[in-house]
This record gives structure tokens, sequence and C-alpha cells, in this order.
């Protein structure tokens, strides 16, 4: 919800700077006025109203989270030593994972078997690590950024990559709710980087996505894993067929 409230703060203030009334927005989105405003106040909107509303002020939604973003940088990343505090763990590990969506603290308790005082505990801990600040009647201020990313090569990295290896393509990729795309191909080094940056485009509209959807409540919102991946690679099985 923080950043939800943030995003909604940043389109308001951007449509002051362009001289834009909830009138316009309301024509906008064929909608009334008093319409606009319970939308603003109840931080409601889609992601094809708030694309309409940056369409009227000549902007893109990746535009307002970059002047989100710079307007409250919050912690984009952690240092090693702190990634490892919460690695040496797998609760404290889960209860971050979990923050990072959205989730209250009564939520985790709802669903996985950790008492409040546990996890009363895991957060004070993330609140010294500067991801949280803990409220009062245990609710959560997330404070990192809308980029916040872990080490590349960090500990909780490694153990997200040790899982994939292990378990991520051991589904049933014909189910609706899963998707698995293997292509291959010869690319020059200017397309491999033009596919790059669309790689990089699609991660950031999967960010926009999980934000828009934190407002949900956790039962309507399943856990996805989405991996972007391609290198230089000539299969194994392939490499004796090679002329030397």
């Amino acid at each position: 919800m923080a950043q939800v409230a943030a995003i909604i703060d940043t389109l308001k203030s951007c449509l002051k700077a362009h001289g834009l009334r909830y009138v316009e927005v309301a024509q906008a989105l064929n909608l009334s006025e008093a319409s606009v405003k319970r939308l603003f106040r109840m931080r409601s909107f889609d992601l094809e109203q708030l694309q309409a509303i940056c369409q009227l002020m000549g902007m893109e939604i990746s535009d307002l989270i970059q002047t989100m973003q710079q307007h409250n940088p919050g912690l984009v990343q952690l240092s090693l030593a702190q990634e490892e505090e919460i690695a040496k763990d797998p609760a404290t590990l889960l209860i971050a994972v979990c923050v990072l969506n959205r989730w209250t603290a009564e939520e985790m308790v709802s669903f996985y078997r950790f008492k409040m005082t546990d996890i009363i505990r895991k957060l004070a801990l993330l609140d010294k690590l500067n991801i949280i600040e803990l409220l009062p009647n245990n609710h959560i201020k997330l404070k990192v950024a809308a980029n916040f990313h872990w080490q590349p090569n960090g500990p909780i990295a490694k153990f997200f990559k040790h899982t994939i290896e292990r378990e991520l393509f051991n589904a049933d990729f014909e189910q609706p709710a899963n998707h698995l795309a293997i292509l291959n191909g010869m690319l020059s080094p200017q397309s491999t980087q033009a596919f790059q940056l669309k790689l990089n485009k699609l991660a950031q509209e999967f960010d926009q996505l999980n934000n828009a959807d934190a407002a949900l409540d956790v039962s309507k919102r399943d856990g996805v894993t989405l991996v972007l991946a391609m290198r230089d690679w000539h299969y194994t099985s392939f490499q004796r067929f090679i002329r030397t």
C-alpha cells in the first residue's frame, strides 16, 4: 500500500504541475468528477485508468514511476552483510519476501505457521535494516524504492537461483496460469542489445502490475515467479558435432 499511495500522490503532483483539474481527468476517463475524486481518495485506479491519465499529461506510466522514485528514492539495495543476516534464517527471508509483496502481519499469521510474536521479532529486524518501518498495531510501512533489488550475486539471489534450478521447471506448463517459451536463434550484437532492452521493459511492467495489485487482499493474489534470461549458449549435447 505504501507504494500505491506514493504513486497516487505523485500523480496528483504531476496533474497540478500540468495545470489539470479533476474535471479534465473525469472527461478523459468518461466518469463523473465525483467518481474521480472517489478514485483518488480510495487509491483504486486500475492500470487502464492510470495510463489514460498519464496520456492526458503526455506521459507514460514509466515516467510517473520514475518521477515517484526521484521524489521518494527509498532503499534500492541492502549490503551483503545485511542480506546475509536475512538469508541465514529461512523464516526471516520468507517474511522479508512477504513484506516486499505487501502482506500484512495478520495475513502472514493466517497463511503460515507463525505466531504473531515470531513475526513481530522478524519485522523488528527488517525495521532495523531500514526495509520497513514497524508502526503501532503491527502496521508495516515499506521503505524500499520501486526498483529495489537483491544483490545480483548475493546470498539471497544465490538462494533463489538454487531453488529455481531445483524446482521451477518441475511444473505442468500447460496449465492456464503457467507459461514456458524456449527460443533459439542467432542474433547480431545490436539485436541482442535491443532484445535485452525489451526484457528490461517487460520486467518493469511486471513490477508495475505487482505494485498495482498490492492493494488487493492477499487471498485474491497468487505467487508468481518470472524468470527472464538470455545467454550465448551452445547445448552441451551438440558440442560433439562441432568441427574443431
